[in-house]
């Protein structure tokens, strides 16, 4: 791995971790075993640093939604992939815990990649619930933008309180809860 890469990997898991108040460069450099001058190559400064990493964690969580929503089976299965996917809900969204974060609300251009991603994956669930009402897989009063809304924001609440209490259960139960609520008709 490149220096560049490692301070960006080493960026994502400290601002995942502590924020981006919480994320000194020196952080950075210890955690990334990169020294001060080899930062400063590759990046202007903390923000440029930071938005690098957003932009990556954005990425990879776009990649894994995009695997689960255009693999096989009907509309429910798809979002239930996407749902279900393993992933770490103690520890929250690496990108949706940014929006709570101060100074990324404050910055337009480290706000924009997670904007960007949130507002992609509304428009890619609602992509799949219209798939899915229009072949009669899913309810034919489901409005798409406003499912994926509520798919989306299942997601992040189900983090919350799964960091509440301590323990996935909370997690577990909004996704199942949600995934229930858009069982396909009875026929």
């Amino acid at each position: 791995m490149s220096t560049r890469e490692r301070l960006v990997q080493a960026t994502r898991a400290l601002l995942w971790e502590r924020g981006y108040v919480g994320t000194s460069p020196k952080a950075i450099q210890q955690q990334a075993g990169a020294g001060q001058g080899s930062m400063y190559h590759h990046f202007s400064g903390k923000p440029e640093l930071a938005l690098a990493a957003i932009e990556a964690s954005a990425g990879e969580l776009r990649r894994a939604a995009e695997s689960a929503l255009d693999g096989p089976g009907t509309a429910h299965a798809r979002v239930a992939a996407y749902l279900l996917r393993e992933r770490d809900a103690l520890r929250g969204c690496p990108v949706g815990r940014l929006t709570m974060d101060p100074d990324v609300f404050a910055s337009a251009e480290l706000r924009a990649p997670v904007d960007e991603l949130f507002d992609w994956l509304r428009g890619r669930l609602a992509s799949v619930v219209r798939e899915g009402v229009a072949a009669g897989e899913l309810a034919p009063e489901l409005d798409p933008e406003r499912t994926a809304a509520t798919i989306a924001a299942t997601v992040q609440g189900g983090y919350v309180l799964a960091r509440a209490s301590g323990t996935a259960d909370g997690f577990d139960a909004a996704v199942r809860g949600l995934l229930d609520l858009l069982a396909p008709p009875a026929n």
